[in-house]
């Protein structure tokens, strides 16, 4: 499994530069809100993923003042070889380079450093669209299939070609038509993938809440496909696409109630960690071997008895390397002290970290 050894970031968000090495283990970051720590986990999440974690223009990554930033890696790869990673983005531009050769596609390196990342953000996931789910399921399988991220860019290409001609007063129909036919091949390949996604997770969602949760509550994932259906009178009339991918959803509940609804605040962060890590269990399956787990603040809303579970299964040996965030430094080493001795602290203030004992 890749394994982050070295990272060096310039002009990220509020990180002015800054290299450091990584245990390959666990890796602890602590500071006040604000000073840098999801930043740094956001870097790593940028240089494995071409995009940050959370939905942002590449603008509002850059340091304030500055109108670019770069991040590097040196990865420890799978095959035992080390390579290095780089990633640089500007106004209107971004390069990605491995071993000093530039990707010729962006979409070939999606999945060849695996990533799943945990943050207080994913409340949108329940609170806000199906846009936020979305990005959610394509997260996770452009890193696992490569003919699903191809049939999902083709498919976004035709879509926007397709609503930009309904918006014309007098649209080409035969070339709404030929858009429509290729169109509904690419539908089928994404919601057969979202749908075989869905089954894998279920079960492994209610599983981890079961164990982070103590029991009680039962929880469920399903997927609802919107069919791709070219109806052109309509669509004439709303001037954009109505059916398909676009507007697929995931739905949660809790004792078959809607999770938004039926669940505390500490019950939908419960769940949100579960399905996280399930994310982060199909995709071991998957690859044969662990992702890198980026932990940013999951203690927040989580009793103490909740932390012990979750961190009892991070610890387990079938995980991979690990980052965590928190405020707390005592409670974090206090619990990762007692999990291993492979491990190493950071402070963070201001966007500056620095590895302490």
């Amino acid at each position: 499994m890749p394994v982050l050894k070295k990272i060096v970031v310039q002009d990220f968000r509020n990180i002015r530069f800054q290299e450091l090495s990584f245990s390959p283990n666990i890796n602890c970051i602590s500071g006040n809100n604000g000073e840098g720590k999801t930043n740094l986990l956001d870097a790593i999440y940028y240089l494995s993923m071409t995009k940050s974690a959370f939905p942002a223009p590449d603008r509002c990554n850059f340091r304030y003042g500055t109108d670019g930033f770069t991040v590097g890696g040196t990865y420890a790869m799978e095959n035992g070889l080390e390579s290095r990673f780089s990633i640089k983005v500007a106004e209107g531009e971004k390069k990605l380079v491995r071993d000093d050769k530039p990707y010729v596609r962006m979409g070939e390196h999606i999945g060849v450093l695996p990533v799943v990342m945990v943050s207080p953000g994913d409340i949108a996931l329940v609170s806000d669209s199906g846009e936020e789910r979305r990005r959610l399921v394509n997260a996770v399988l452009s890193q696992m299939d490569r003919e699903y991220l191809a049939a999902v860019q083709a498919y976004n290409r035709l879509l926007a070609q397709r609503n930009k001609l309904l918006k014309d007063a007098l649209p080409d129909t035969s070339l709404l038509a030929v858009l429509g036919q290729k169109m509904a091949g690419y539908a089928a390949v994404i919601q057969a993938a979202r749908a075989r996604l869905t089954e894998a997770l279920e079960p492994v969602v209610a599983e981890y809440y079961r164990l982070i949760s103590g029991g009680g509550e039962s929880v469920s994932v399903q997927y609802r496909a919107d069919a791709f259906v070219p109806n052109l009178d309509r669509d004439f009339q709303l001037r954009y696409t109505s059916s398909g991918p676009q507007r697929d959803d995931l739905l949660f509940s809790m004792n078959g109630h809607p999770i938004r609804r039926a669940g505390s605040q500490g019950q939908q962060k419960s769940f949100l960690v579960a399905l996280k890590f399930a994310q982060y269990e199909v995709m071991k399956r998957a690859y044969g071997f662990a992702p890198m787990l980026l932990l940013d603040d999951v203690f927040d809303k989580l009793d103490l008895g909740r932390i012990a579970n979750l961190i009892g299964m991070v610890a387990g040996s079938d995980f991979g390397q690990i980052f965590i965030t928190d405020t707390d430094k005592p409670r974090l080493s206090g619990i990762v002290d007692r999990i291993t001795e492979d491990r190493a602290y950071f402070d963070t203030v201001d966007g500056v970290f620095t590895q302490v004992e």
